[in-house]
Formats: structure tokens, sequence, C-alpha cells
């Protein structure tokens, strides 16, 4: 009966929280919609299950062969991965050592020399061989329980390594999505700029004869050119940018960032998705894998509770071994070489009183790992809001840039007809054009906001993965 106990409470998972929802205000049922690409309406789809595969919902093929590729070749999941082994061979190796008696088997030789006289003896000094041959066998009782709570807090341990791992796959992921997404907003940035660039020097070249004609100012000349070489010089850090960010992408792709020619995204390459699977707040902490591995150290923070509460109690060890003991090989294993012993020994202490200190802190270790559970779900709960709050406010915004895009584009429509019909000069034109490319770069960066704000919502949601998926059903240590 004592050895079926264990010290210390029994580890009980945290309760959910008791919220139902994120937002202090309720979420309108679907999100403004924009007639641009990318501007379609999205849903919240209240307890509906996230793909595993949620990236796919972007529609680019481009991006799931990118993404395939870095999970076979990153090394920071190979890390991760590698870590979760040694923690589960670290279980093993305890486990065995723990729970099963202990054998092993010896055999030597020895050659020794007494002297008799020493003990009052006669026969003066004598040397001789002993040869010897045994089986030993010990095992730890663990009355208190105290081997069986070391396990626990080894396999909590075990499965706190198991949720990093997933929580670094969701993150390479998430890095990679957001990270092509940037450089689809980039490359239409550029795209728009140099444009922009275009339409101003060929602004200032006409300026520049209509000064020749008296037709115009030095002023306006130096204003323009002043307004050329701002915008040049706004292009080499875009240019930079892209070329960092497509760095970037190929290493989080594991490859060197020599090969990135082909890593090249455009906002054409994705679709937003219409329907966002929005999980209530008590099933949100069984998906994601930080608030997993927060619960993890907390099981492992109550088993090592329990360790330090056995070593306040008695401990019971029991040996025996078997063998023979002779003066020459040929006669080890005569009847007469037997040899053989039984031991057990009770301890149990006596005055130690860093033994009450070490529980004391025990229960303070098991505080924090409650306190920083708590903290997690709270940041959980929080990432979640912020990005639902984004979503709403990024279609309101995606809306209103659009609507300045087709204004822009219906003003450079007009223009280009007076201009055609000689009621509106080159340079108007040429102005026009200016503001139509510059209501695109808006454009395309609020695009680019929304599919960066979706992707966070995965995220956030824990990304399509569950500790019970029967994908993620890998031997894992018990206790």
């Amino acid at each position: 009966m004592l050895a079926g106990c264990a010290s210390g409470p029994d580890f009980k998972p945290p309760a959910a929280p008791e919220v139902t929802g994120y937002t202090a205000s309720a979420l309108p049922a679907q999100t403004a919609a924009a007639p641009a690409a990318l501007g379609g309406a999205q849903r919240f789809v209240a307890g509906a299950p996230m793909a595993a595969q949620w990236w796919r919902q972007f529609g680019s093929a481009k991006l799931d062969a990118l993404i395939e590729a870095a999970l076979r070749a990153s090394p920071t999941l190979e890390a991760a991965q590698a870590t979760l082994r040694q923690a589960r061979h670290n279980y093993e190796a305890l486990a065995g050592t723990t729970r099963y008696p202990q054998a092993s088997a010896n055999l030597g030789a020895q050659r020794q020399g007494v002297n008799n006289a020493a003990a009052g003896l006669p026969g003066g000094e004598r040397t001789y061989n002993l040869i010897n041959a045994s089986v030993a066998v010990s095992y730890d009782l663990d009355l208190a329980g105290g081997n069986r709570r070391a396990l626990e807090a080894l396999a909590a341990q075990t499965e706190h390594r198991r949720f990093q791992l997933e929580g670094a796959r969701q993150t390479l992921i998430g890095n990679l999505v957001t990270t092509a997404v940037m450089q689809a907003q980039l490359a239409g940035q550029i795209e728009a700029s140099t444009a922009i660039l275009a339409a101003q020097e060929e602004q200032l070249a006409l300026t520049r004869k209509r000064l020749a004609l008296g037709a115009a100012s030095e002023r306006d000349v130096l204003t323009l050119q002043t307004q050329v070489e701002q915008t040049r010089a706004g292009l080499p850090p875009l240019r930079l940018r892209l070329e960092q960010n497509r760095h970037l992408l190929a290493t989080l792709a594991g490859q060197p960032p020599g090969t990135t020619t082909q890593l090249q995204f455009v906002l054409g390459d994705f679709s937003l998705p219409g329907e966002l699977p929005l999980s209530l707040p008590s099933e949100l902490t069984r998906q994601r894998p930080d608030i997993q591995a927060a619960e993890a150290l907390l099981a492992a923070a109550s088993a090592q509770r329990g360790v330090a509460v056995s070593r306040l109690y008695p401990r019971l060890a029991l040996s025996a071994n078997l063998g023979a003991q002779a003066l020459t090989a040929a006669s080890l294993f005569d009847g007469g070489s037997l040899v053989w012993g039984l031991a057990g020994q009770l301890a149990q202490p006596l005055f130690k009183p860093g033994l009450r200190a070490e529980v004391r802190a025990a229960e303070a270790g098991f505080d924090a790992a409650a306190a920083n559970y708590r903290q997690t779900v709270l940041q959980a709960l929080r990432e979640v809001a912020d990005v639902l709050r984004a979503l709403d406010h990024d279609a309101q915004a995606l809306a209103s840039h659009a609507a300045a895009d087709a204004a822009a584009r219906d003003a450079l429509r007009l223009v280009q007809q007076h201009h055609d019909l000689g009621a509106a000069s080159y340079l108007e034109l040429l102005i026009a054009q200016q503001q139509a490319q510059q209501t695109r770069i808006n454009l395309v960066a609020a695009q680019a906001l929304r599919l960066a704000d979706t992707t966070a919502l995965y995220q956030a949601m824990g990304g399509g993965w569950s500790r019970d998926d029967p994908a993620d059903a890998q031997a894992q240590p018990r206790s």
C-alpha cells in the first residue's frame, strides 16, 4: 500500500477561461468589402475547425511549395526535433533506472599478499590469487513516491519540448507567409514609385523646355528637380528592403541567401480567405502550443513539489547478491565457493532543516509556474482580440484606399480626355498620373496588411494544431 502512494498533490490541469468572447464589444458578422483585389468581405465563423495546413487558404501554389520545403530543411525545426528526442531518451533512461530492479554481473580476479604476523598468527607472509563472479540485484521501493514524481516531472518537461517544437513550426510558417506578403508589398510599391519617378522626370524635362521658351521660371525647374531627386532617393531603400526580404525568405526556408532568385512574390499570387475560424476562449487553451507548453511546465513544477515532499519520508532500499569466490578458476563454481548476501536499508531523515526549505522552494516554483501560465493565457487572449479588431479596421481602411484609388484613376482619365481635347496641359496630366500612382502605393500597403493580419489570426488561433491531433500521436512518455 505504501509503495502505491506518491507524495504531494496530483496535478490538475488549470480551468479554462470563463470568458466567452475576446473583445469588449461584439464583432461584426463580417468585415467591410472593397471593390479591389483582396478586398472581399471576411466572415468570422465561431467554432469552425481550422485546417491544419491553414496557409493553403491563401491559394498560392508557390507559397505552398516554399513552406513544404522549409518544413523539411529548416535548421530551427531540426534543432527543436533533436531537443525533443533528447528529452524523450532522458525520460526513458530515468524510467529504466527507477521503475525496475537493477541487476549487474561482476567477474574479477586479484592477487593478494597478507602477513599473518601482523595479526599475531603463525605462517608469515602469504601470497595467493582470489577469483570471484557474482550477480547483484537492487531495488528502491520508493515508499513515498518520489521517483514516480520525478518521472512525472521529466515527462512534463518532455511534453514542454514537444509543444515548443510545434510552436517553432507554427512560428516558422507564419514568418514565411508574412515575409512573402511583405515581399509582394515591396514589389508593388517599387513598381508604383518607379512609375511616379518616370512621370516626374518627364514633367521636369517638359518644364525645362518651357523655361527655354520663357513659359516657366527657374524656380519651377528647381522645385520639380527636388521632387524628382526625393522620389529617386526613396527607391534604393525600397530595393534594399526587397533584397533583404529575399535573403530572409531563403534563410527561413533553410537555404543560402544566394538561392533567392526563385523566391519572388507579388500580391496577385494571393487570395484572401473569405471565412475565418473563431474558436471559443476555452478551446484556445487546447489549441495554442505556447499555452500547452506553459501548462506542461506547471505540471513539472507540481511534480517537483512532490519530489521535495518525498524526501521527508522514509526510504527503503533492498539488495541481494549471489556469487562465488575461489583461489583458482577451476574451483570457482564448486559447491564450497558459493557466497550470497541479502540487505535492506530503511532511512528516515531526523534532523535536516533544509528539507522543509526545499519543500517551500518547490511550492514557490509551482506558484511562479501557475502565474506564468495565467500570463500566457492572458497574452493569447489579447493577441486574438488585437488581430480581430485589426481585421475589421483593415477592411475599412482598404475600402477607403480602394475608393481613393478609383477616384484617382477617374481623375486621371478625365485629365487625359481634356488633354486629348486640348483643354488640359501636359503638366496637369503628369500631376494626375503621380497622384494616381501615389494612391496605388497606399492601396498596395492596405492589401498586404489584410493578408498579414489574416495570417496573424491563424497563428493566434494556434495554427490549426491541437495536442489531441492524431497526427501528433507519437509515443509520448507517461508517468
